[in-house]
């Protein structure tokens, strides 16, 4: 069960019941098999059908009770609705891990409005409508938790990536705001931000291709970066290691966009933040 967010306190991964989003491939597939083998009742959701169904075989391996659900998170309606069913399901939802998400690696100057409006929608509006559904019933329960899977791009405004990056820098402000509002109840907010991992989010279909050519950690040691993120008593993690480009940034936003629009001219970045990794 999800613990009240006071210092020293875990989240009990045996016998919680754990909603994730995303989870028919990648970091997702990756982390709900990992919850399933330490013991989790795992919900997966994703849009593929057939690939869900082979982490959810997985999951059963160690999870029987592990269910799953096929739905587009980009219907906000059908997003709450299966949220809402979910914990039905389950009898309650002890954590619900908001980690589906779309890339987009488009020049500003040829985005259009369309598409800005889907990616927020995918990327921020459906988690967000997702833990509203859930946040009452957490709330009346007075435990749970919400981890919401964000990126380094959140945090720093990536090259070719606007879209993407507002999205992403959404959920992180949303992250922040709601783990105040919700610090003095049982309800507990992590906000995880991935770098470089190795998933088909390099390859998929309209998106240019990526400026970044440096090593990518697996889903697998990401996956292991939420589950550490969920057992720890800090807000904020990133998987791997990058938070002093964020620090950086920060301190001098002017020499970070002096820098990245230089990496934007030679047409790729090779920055090594894997050199860095320490586990979160």
């Amino acid at each position: 069960m999800c613990a009240r967010a006071q210092i020293g306190d875990d989240m009990e991964i045996a016998g919680a019941r754990v909603l994730v989003t995303g989870a028919s491939s990648g970091i997702g597939a990756a982390l709900a098999v990992a919850l399933a083998e330490r013991g989790a009742i795992v919900g997966v959701l994703a849009r593929r059908q057939d690939r869900l169904a082979e982490v959810l075989a997985e999951c059963q391996r160690s999870s029987p009770d592990s269910r799953m659900w096929v739905a587009d998170l980009g219907d906000l309606a059908l997003a709450e609705r299966v949220a809402l069913e979910a914990w039905d399901a389950f009898g309650h939802l002890d954590c619900l891990v908001n980690n589906a998400g779309v890339p987009m690696r488009r020049h500003t100057t040829a985005l259009d409005g369309a598409t800005l409006e889907w990616v927020m929608r995918v990327n921020f509006f459906a988690p967000a409508q997702m833990m509203l559904a859930v946040l009452p019933r957490m709330l009346a329960r007075d435990e749970g938790m919400i981890v919401n899977v964000s990126s380094v791009a959140g945090r720093l405004g990536n090259a070719n990536e606007a879209a993407y990056s507002a999205s992403k820098f959404a959920l992180c402000g949303w992250s922040e705001a709601t783990a105040v509002d919700l610090w003095d109840t049982g309800v507990t907010i992590r906000l995880v931000n991935p770098g470089p991992i190795d998933t088909e989010i390099w390859d998929l279909p309209d998106n240019d291709d990526p400026l970044y050519s440096g090593p990518k950690i697996s889903p697998e040691e990401m996956a292991e970066g939420i589950v550490a993120a969920m057992q720890s008593d800090r807000f904020e993690h990133y998987v791997p290691d990058m938070l002093a480009f964020v620090e950086a940034k920060t301190s001098d936003p002017d020499s970070m966009l002096e820098g990245m629009a230089a990496m934007l001219r030679q047409g790729t970045v090779t920055v090594n933040p894997i050199a860095r990794h320490t586990p979160s």
